[in-house]
């Protein structure tokens, strides 16, 4: 059983913020960051946090820490940021254009090869150094980059059907911003970013710090 197994989606989601901790150590020069620090900075219990790193395989020293270099290693290596994913996004619309200009998802292995959108005023350009193609030609270029995983920004009312063309031209994996639930073959992957979600909670621990609920 692979170790990503092992380890639950909230350790998962944390370990970006623990890397953007220690990576931070790094420029500092620290050669060693403690689990306290971290845990301090992200406003978590030390307890949670060398659980959480436990699962990276690298142990921390009593009253020195963790290494520095050898944890950022670690944590990239367990996300699979060290490897190139190569990736296209369906939607060149504001948040298909914000994601294509995301210079983090580079950083972090995400190649985006190409975006696909139905619009002739988007079609044959290059946005943030991505060229932009028709829905039309979708499922051979797929094929031709030999791409994996679809980033998905179109109109809800279009997600399925542009889903189950990406299962078509072999995607596995697919990263949902819109609302609709996809429907699609077990061996596929989906991802659901739900941003009203998130807004729901901004909204609602706003609105308790202001003590208006």
């Amino acid at each position: 059983m692979p170790i990503v197994k092992l380890a639950s989606l909230p350790t998962i989601k944390r370990l970006p913020s623990y890397l953007h901790v220690v990576e931070a150590a790094q420029k500092d020069g620290k050669d060693f960051i403690s689990g306290t620090i971290i845990a301090e900075e992200l406003e978590l219990e030390p307890i949670q946090v060398r659980k959480d790193l436990a699962i990276t395989g690298i142990v921390g020293k009593p009253r020195i820490g963790f290494p520095v270099k050898e944890l950022i290693n670690a944590i990239n290596s367990f996300l699979e940021w060290d490897k190139i994913h190569r990736a296209i996004i369906v939607g060149a619309g504001n948040l298909g254009r914000a994601l294509m200009g995301y210079a983090e998802f580079k950083r972090h292995g995400m190649s985006i090869l190409a975006a696909f959108d139905p619009s002739t005023d988007k079609i044959g350009k290059t946005i943030c150094g991505v060229p932009v193609h028709s829905l039309n030609q979708m499922v051979n270029k797929i094929r031709e980059l030999d791409v994996h995983i679809a980033i998905l920004t179109v109109p809800s009312d279009q997600a399925q059907a542009v889903a189950e063309l990406l299962v078509k031209a072999g995607i596995k994996a697919i990263w949902n911003f819109t609302n609709v639930k996809l429907k699609v073959p077990g061996n596929v992957v989906v991802q659901k970013e739900d941003l009203s979600s998130g807004y729901a909670v901004l909204a609602v621990k706003m609105a308790r710090q202001h003590g208006s609920v």
